[in-house]
């Protein structure tokens, strides 16, 4: 019976990571998150109702898998988003210093054609 009411009482996931899903059992009560402490499960979380005559229940292992699935998908994007980054950093010191060569041969150019001295008055 507590499989029947937990597959019909997920209600919805908020997107905010600081809230955690809110489950309702089948009369709309809000479930709570408890604490094992039996020998066989010490420590495991799970959801009941409030009402403990009600018989929901579900463990909260699943959730935390999602959990660890999700910090896993943000760890791999990240890793992607540094790599990304440091190729577009070299790209741009390979700019900066194919242009500051290019400046330096147009100088160089401009005063081996000039002579080796400036040909107008505002660059003295």
């Amino acid at each position: 019976m507590a499989s029947e009411s937990s597959r019909g009482s997920r209600a919805s996931r908020s997107t905010a990571s600081t809230q955690r899903r809110v489950l309702s059992c089948h009369h709309g009560e809000k479930a709570v998150l408890r604490v094992s402490g039996t020998k066989e499960n010490p420590g495991r979380r799970f959801w009941v109702c409030v009402r403990y005559a009600c018989g929901f229940f579900e463990w909260a292992d699943q959730e935390q898998e999602e959990e660890d699935l999700e910090k896993a998908r943000l760890r791999k994007k990240v890793s992607s988003l540094k790599s990304r980054l440091r190729a577009c950093e070299l790209r741009l010191k390979i700019a900066v210093f194919v242009g500051m060569v290019g400046w330096a041969l147009v100088y160089s150019l401009w005063l081996q054609n000039s002579g080796g001295r400036p040909q107008h008055q505002w660059l003295l």
